[in-house]
């Protein structure tokens, strides 16, 4: 409920500084305080991204980094992060931007550039990954405030999400900390759940979508929309159920290995938005585009923040899976 109530006078946020802001303020408030992957209470963390999400998603982008960023250093084990800090996530991994680190006593050396660095401007330190003196991938949580670091304005030139700020960093002589070993981040149970995490973020724009249309059809219940209004919550019906069912078996088995489940999930979200975007567009017109400035925001920030699907990449990954199952996988019983 205090989630909601933060949101519920809807800004438009004119800049990147302006969702550090409200990032910061849902830090004061406690309001990053989600709980953990595994908890018991999975599908209140998801349900937060939600919110969230359908609030706005360039917000969102931030507020999922942070709060994953907050994950991460739990399920590792690291030291707290300071008092009042805001964090950034940062493990793209574009041939064209690389991150190194090399031991100094205590500390590492942080030097490179890293791409796609949402908020980077605005939070107070990153999470990244990198590469050791051996190519071992290690995660390094770096203070944003100290010499050395340079953030760009290259790297993003989407009109939706622009105003994540999502640019490429540079690092020269950076003082870093080791967060967890070598080879931690991706091999952690955490790493599925986070993705997870996203696809929630994904629903939660395509349920305030949806409500649009709900309440488009109740103005307004001609037939054709009031079609694409079925369509519409059979459509969320189903991410909704899936996403229910991937928080309830992360708490069950909450160290098993989610592989399967993230990309199943993702999956299914993924098609299950792309099939609400489809009907509401169709079924409203041009007036919201043009004069409802959220869902018009939605609209344009919805098909970008998808594309952190890897599409059929993702669906042969998970082929291969499921080719080498037991047969039997899909009964019902």
């Amino acid at each position: 409920m205090a989630l909601h109530r933060f949101l519920q006078d809807y800004q438009d946020y004119a800049d990147t500084r302006a969702l550090g802001e409200a990032l910061k303020a849902l830090q004061a408030e406690g309001l990053d305080q989600l709980p953990l992957p595994g908890s018991g209470e999975t599908l209140t963390r998801l349900s937060h991204l939600a919110q969230v999400a359908g609030h706005d998603l360039r917000l969102c982008k931030l507020f999922e980094g942070h709060t994953d960023a907050l994950a991460i250093i739990a399920e590792l084990k690291s030291p707290l992060p300071p008092l009042g800090s805001t964090w950034g996530m940062w493990a793209a991994e574009p041939p064209t931007a690389k991150v190194r680190v090399r031991h100094d006593g205590h500390q590492l050396r942080v030097d490179g550039r890293k791409a796609w660095c949402s908020g980077a401007s605005v939070v107070s330190h990153g999470l990244l990954t990198a590469w050791d003196e051996e190519d071992r991938q290690q995660l390094v949580a770096v203070a944003m405030d100290q010499p050395g670091i340079a953030v760009t304005e290259n790297g993003w030139n989407a009109v939706g999400m622009a105003a994540t700020g999502s640019v490429e960093v540079t690092f020269s002589a950076v003082r870093g900390l080791a967060v967890g070993g070598p080879g931690d981040y991706l091999s952690r149970p955490g790493f599925w759940h986070g993705g997870i995490g996203i696809a929630a973020c994904w629903y939660g724009a395509a349920q305030r979508l949806g409500e649009v249309l709900r309440a488009h059809c109740r103005k307004s219940p001609e037939p054709h929309a009031l079609a694409h209004l079925g369509a519409v919550d059979s459509a969320l019906n189903s991410a909704v159920c899936v996403l229910r069912a991937s928080a309830m078996q992360i708490d069950q088995t909450p160290i098993a290995d989610a592989r399967q489940l993230a990309r199943q999930t993702r999956a299914c979200i993924e098609d299950s938005v792309e099939q609400v975007m489809h009907h509401v567009g169709r079924a409203v017109g041009a007036g919201p585009y043009c004069k409802d400035p959220h869902f018009a925001r939605l609209m344009a920030d919805l098909p970008v923040y998808i594309r952190q699907s890897h599409a059929e990449r993702d669906l042969a990954a998970l082929g291969e899976q499921v080719a080498q199952a037991p047969t039997g996988r899909w009964h019902l019983s």
